[in-house]
């Protein structure tokens, strides 16, 4: 038996792009995977009907993650069917193309929107799986940006929110220590939807990295499930950005 078997993960936004690959990678190790979508009913089954082809074990599941309620009914819903939660992978997230220049246009919904979803979201499931996961033990991974790092990204109030994503980390590695580990992975530039219609754009980007590539939703994939495995890390910001940082 590998670590995974019989191991419940719940990938937030899970139908697509990163999160997608996410699903598709645990329950080919093994693990029993809740694929949430809040609108991408479509993408989610769609992900989850790949995993059933494949011999793996997932549903689709609907909350809004900027709902408590949502989030509380989506675990309890979990929990019913496979157990308690011992993965959680924060991967929902959304965000608003505006120029960082552009203040007047970072509305107090735009605020709103982007914590809603970027941070309390990912803080309402935290919250939520820590019961479960406090009996089972388990690990948490959030996905940051290196927007928040940088500052800069695509609107102000997106590269803050994933700030505020990194620092939710630090707290929540103490808050749920020894028994659940939180760590975050930071991704760079990834080829996902959000290019679309920039993919031109894209490529010269690729080009312009100390790798000369894009990372693939497969790329952070891959760490995120290290992260979650390694027994022996919380509290950690993983960059992963073919060396867009430097």
């Amino acid at each position: 038996m590998t670590y995974w078997n019989n191991r419940v993960a719940l990938i937030t936004g899970g139908g697509t792009g990163i999160g997608r690959a996410v699903s598709l990678l645990l329950a080919q190790k093994g693990a029993w995977v809740a694929v949430n979508y809040s609108r991408s009913r479509e993408a989610a089954e769609e992900t989850v009907q790949q995993i059933l082809n494949e011999g793996g074990q997932a549903f689709a599941v609907q909350a809004n993650v900027a709902s408590d309620i949502d989030v509380r009914q989506m675990v309890a819903t979990v929990t019913e069917t496979y157990g308690p939660i011992t993965a959680l992978v924060n991967n929902a997230g959304i965000t608003r193309h505006i120029p960082l220049q552009d203040l007047e246009s970072v509305t107090e919904d735009v605020w709103n929107e982007l914590y809603d979803v970027n941070v309390k979201g990912m803080f309402y499931c935290a919250r939520a799986v820590t019961e479960g996961m406090q009996q089972a033990g388990g690990s948490i991974v959030n996905l940051g940006s290196i927007a928040g790092s940088t500052g800069s990204g695509s609107s102000l109030p997106y590269a803050v929110s994933k700030a505020a994503v990194h620092g939710l980390t630090l707290s929540l590695a103490h808050a749920l220590s020894p028994l659940i580990r939180v760590n975050a992975i930071v991704p760079g530039a990834v080829a996902t939807r959000w290019w679309a219609g920039n993919e031109e754009r894209m490529n010269r980007l690729g080009g312009s990295l100390l790798l000369q590539r894009i990372s693939s939703p497969e790329d952070i994939a891959h760490m995120i499930c290290a992260a979650l495995e390694q027994p022996s890390m919380t509290g950690q910001l993983i960059t992963v950005d073919s060396g867009q940082t430097l």
